[in-house]
């Protein structure tokens, strides 16, 4: 794994969360420092192997999103890299993979939109014609296009696996006013990003946000619109009914699901090729999307 994975010189903020894939660090009482890892999760497992590079896709992609966003809704973002004179030591690669973001009160659930009917969705609409308590129509296929996009949150686990959970359920964490307004937002994202994209020859298939709160306003956090939170597929080999050709973690959960693994940790080791188109999908999607190569 990348030499973010584990910080050890003292000078270091302090850390304060591990994520599957971000460390947290206080800066101050107002500002954190996210360091993004090369660490990868499938089915909320962390696995053993790293993909090269991948901390530095995912920061600098949500920091592109960031700005393309912010007319929707505030964000956390507020630099990236690491500023602070006493931290001007440390690596180029772990300033390119580092962001330091305001301080926010995190809302416990994860805000999910759906374009498009794969993953859990359809396992579960397979299962009861609905998804997050969402009737859908009859006789809809992997990867079909849905009439309009839909809300489907769920839990926001530290640990072990996040449930799909319906809108009343998400009620009764977070309330009835924040429910809906965290709703709209996420939909207005997801359209938002998904005209964006498909101007790029990107379908965003479905994407997740996290969302805060600061002096009583709500604000967008973490990351957003990156391969590891959203499904991105090539918009020319479209074809439903199947499958879809993925620049994202899906090509790691595919490989997983062929090697018929449990879904509990320990993850399997990837073998080396896998690692190494991984780390490729993920710039090349940043670059169809960014126009930009990763730094």
């Amino acid at each position: 794994m990348s030499d973010s994975t584990v910080l050890l010189n003292s000078d270091f903020p302090d850390l304060i969360h591990r994520g599957k894939v971000r460390d947290t660090h206080f800066v101050d009482t107002e500002t954190l420092l996210m360091v993004s890892t090369d660490r990868v999760s499938a089915f909320d497992v962390v696995l053993p192997s790293g993909i090269p590079g991948k901390g530095r896709v995912l920061n600098q992609m949500a920091s592109f999103w960031f700005h393309k966003t912010e007319h929707i809704i505030p964000n956390h973002f507020l630099k990236l890299g690491i500023h602070e004179e006493k931290l001007n030591s440390f690596s180029d690669d772990l300033k390119k993979r580092s962001m330091l973001v305001k301080k926010a009160e995190r809302f416990d659930v994860e805000c999910v939109a759906r374009g498009y009917i794969t993953g859990s969705a359809l396992l579960e609409y397979k299962e009861k014609g609905s998804t997050s308590g969402i009737v859908l129509p009859e006789g809809l296929i992997e990867s079909d296009k849905l009439k309009s996009p839909i809300f489907t949150p769920s839990t926001k686990a530290n640990e072990g696996h996040d449930e799909n959970i319906s809108f009343d359920q998400m009620i009764t964490i977070v309330g009835s006013d924040v429910a809906e307004k965290l709703r709209q937002i996420t939909l207005d994202l997801y359209s938002y990003a998904h005209d964006y994209a498909l101007g790029k020859g990107i379908i965003i298939a479905d994407t997740k946000f996290e969302f805060g709160m600061i002096d009583g306003d709500i604000i967008l956090i973490d990351e957003i619109l990156t391969p590891d939170s959203s499904r991105f597929w090539d918009y020319s080999r479209y074809n439903p009914g199947q499958v879809q050709d993925s620049f994202d973690k899906q090509f790691i959960r595919n490989w997983l699901l062929a090697h018929n693994w449990d879904k509990e940790p320990p993850g399997p080791k990837l073998p080396s090729e896998i690692i190494s188109e991984t780390s490729r999908i993920y710039e090349k999607v940043f670059e169809t999307l960014t126009e930009s190569k990763i730094k």
